[in-house]
């Protein structure tokens, strides 16, 4: 069994001004096979998004061996009755070379190849709610020395046209954009570097 760690990953997070809690909430693990990383984001801000984004990120830890798709359908049960969420789930295949990700609402995800070329996805439009909805899953070519940048809303268009997230070393993109970016939050904010190396 390998013990040799693939991605690496480090987060910022800091809640919307005036709050304590922040209703973004997230969750990685590694295995030999692959790897599972999921941003969610509860509508509106405080306690209550914490609750609706903590529930479906409770899911997705139960079930991480299943596919992308079943585990967007499983949260969106999970969400009956409460506050709904905006989602991100991003999936590294080792064995097939593959990553696959559905992104609803507004949380983003963008790629950064060892040749710096970067690219950034479009969600599917709304948030799930308990409601059934359509979405997309996006599947890809994995390919070594890549960077996965996944953020939530709270995150500006203009704090992501830096160069930074060309970097190797995750940690100095996760402090750098603590130091470029805005010391005030204006919403809920989560980014979530990853870099994988085979």
């Amino acid at each position: 069994m390998s013990t040799v760690r693939k991605v690496e990953v480090s987060v910022y997070q800091k809640p919307k001004k005036g709050n304590y809690a922040c209703g973004d909430s997230y969750f990685y693990t590694e295995t030999d096979k692959e790897f599972v990383c999921a941003l969610a984001d509860g509508l509106g801000s405080g306690d209550f998004a914490k609750e609706s984004s903590q529930a479906v990120i409770d899911i997705i830890r139960s079930n991480v061996y299943t596919t992308v798709e079943q585990l967007v359908r499983k949260c969106n049960e999970a969400l009956t009755g409460k506050r709904g969420v905006v989602l991100g789930i991003l999936k590294l295949n080792f064995k097939a070379k593959m990553y696959s990700f559905s992104s609803l609402g507004n949380i983003g995800v963008m790629t950064v190849t060892k040749d710096k070329k970067k690219k950034r996805n479009i969600p599917n439009a709304g948030y799930l709610s308990g409601y059934q909805r359509s979405f997309k899953v996006t599947q890809e070519k994995l390919e070594s020395e890549m960077n996965f940048i996944m953020f939530s809303d709270g995150v500006m268009d203009k704090e992501l046209s830096r160069r930074f997230f060309t970097n190797k070393d995750v940690r100095s993109i996760t402090q750098m954009y603590e130091h470029t970016s805005d010391e005030v939050r204006q919403d809920d904010t989560t980014l979530i570097a990853m870099r994988y190396e085979d």
